[in-house]
């Protein structure tokens, strides 16, 4: 395929925004080459600045359930600009999806709205500190709760050491209070805890990872925090940016039966809009102002456009609940498909799965955390990239990212994304 007028384009705009993107992993750094400008979507299909037509696997990081320009999604917000575009002051609406969100989702009896994930999961972690009066926190390798300074950690030299900062600009009086862990491993987690005696305020966890591709919770890891939480008076935050919404209507808590005490959302809540929040029992929630002490504020959060979206979003989803049992099972015809594919030319490989989310990697052993997401071969990433790229199918541009599957594609365009992979299989 051509991509005179995205190399164009990324030029002229590395004079500008630092390293030519507003996020990095758009800018193809992990595979190399320049990024697709994306000019127009619809549906499953992206079409971009050089007129290239793209079967869509990352559905804007995954908000996108239903497709690009979802005509409900798309009337609600023209609908609603017609009467302004903000406020700064409460309207209606918010609470429509509130009281929406609230019925849908297990375990919470109050919500607020945010602007992106990153603020949700920054506010979440705040709360649970003022909730509990105390001020180190747990999070796991390899999952990503934001670009806050308190999750952007790595490892220290040790299973129970504190973390150190891995972006300059994040303190080491921040990162002290940042304790790491490996995911699905409730021994190591428990070691944390008892090396921390009540220190800790709360654990956050994609409770289905996605950023190290598509990883499930080894059974017993989410009831085995549960316990641990309930044991030492620690709240368990469930990141559900990724997940909620997405992989049934009240989430990871609803799927696995397993509760949170905070939950963050962001994606689908939104309808594709910059929307993000967070949500508790009320007990929780009413510490926030200006009910209680814990400060947290935002001109935009409730953002008329954004609530319209997410509103007509989540009450289609709502309404046809069906939807999350079709695109699992899109996603196991997907997974089935392309696992045929790659072992008929022999080529290492390990898929996850769960719902609609799903991720590749090219490791013989099963992936599980992020060292063993670590160990596949990125070379072969590189060239799997490029040459569904060249196939005419979009995939996340990082061998650490899940793909999202949504209701637009049809089943003959997951065999067109078979048939490219097994056409590429040939070369890798």
């Amino acid at each position: 395929m051509i991509y005179k007028r995205s190399s164009t384009l990324f030029r002229e705009a590395q004079k500008v925004i630092p390293g030519g993107v507003n996020s990095p992993v758009r800018a193809f750094k992990a595979v190399g080459g320049d990024p697709i400008f994306v000019k127009e979507a619809k549906g499953a299909y992206l079409y971009d600045e050089d007129g290239n037509r793209l079967i869509d696997y990352i559905n804007s990081w995954g908000p996108m359930i239903l497709g690009h320009a979802h005509q409900p999604v798309v009337d609600a917000v023209v609908e609603k600009a017609k009467k302004g575009t903000s406020f700064g002051m409460p309207t209606e609406i918010e609470t429509k999806i509130a009281e929406l969100a609230v019925s849908m989702v297990p375990n919470i009896d109050k919500i607020r709205f945010v602007n992106s994930g990153t603020e949700a999961c920054m506010s979440a972690v705040r709360l649970a500190r003022g909730f509990t009066k105390k001020d180190k926190i747990i999070k796991f390798a390899g999952c990503y709760h934001g670009h806050s300074d308190s999750f952007l950690i790595q490892a220290g030299s040790g299973a129970v050491t504190f973390g150190s900062p891995n972006s300059p600009g994040v303190t080491e009086g921040t990162a002290k209070d940042t304790l790491l862990a490996r995911y699905n491993d409730l021994g190591n987690v428990e070691e944390i805890i008892n090396s921390n005696k009540n220190e800790i305020a709360c654990i956050i966890i994609e409770p289905v990872a996605g950023n190290m591709g598509c990883i499930p919770p080894v059974k017993g890891f989410l009831e085995g925090l549960r316990s641990l939480c309930d044991a030492h008076n620690i709240l368990l935050i469930f990141d559900e940016v990724m997940t909620g919404f997405r992989l049934a209507k009240g989430g990871v808590q609803e799927l696995y039966g397993i509760k949170a005490d905070i939950v963050t959302f962001g994606k689908v809540i939104g309808g594709g809009l910059p929307v993000g929040a967070f949500a508790a029992r009320e007990e929780i929630m009413n510490h926030l102002a200006p009910l209680g002490p814990v400060y947290q504020a935002g001109t935009l959060s409730g953002n008329p456009l954004a609530m319209a979206a997410g509103l007509a979003m989540l009450t289609e989803l709502h309404e046809n609940s069906n939807i999350f049992d079709s695109i699992a099972k899109k996603t196991e015809y997907l997974h089935e498909g392309i696992a045929k594919a790659l072992i008929e030319k022999n080529i290492v490989h390990t898929i996850n799965r769960v719902g609609s989310m799903i991720s590749v990697h090219f490791s013989e052993n099963p992936v599980i955390d992020f060292e063993s997401a670590a160990e596949g071969n990125n070379d072969t990433f590189k060239k799997f990239f490029h040459g569904m790229l060249n196939q005419g199918i979009y995939i996340a541009p990082s061998a650490f990212e899940t793909w999202f599957i949504t209701e637009a594609l049809t089943y003959e365009d997951l065999d067109t994304t078979i048939k490219a992979v097994s056409a590429i299989a040939e070369n890798l």
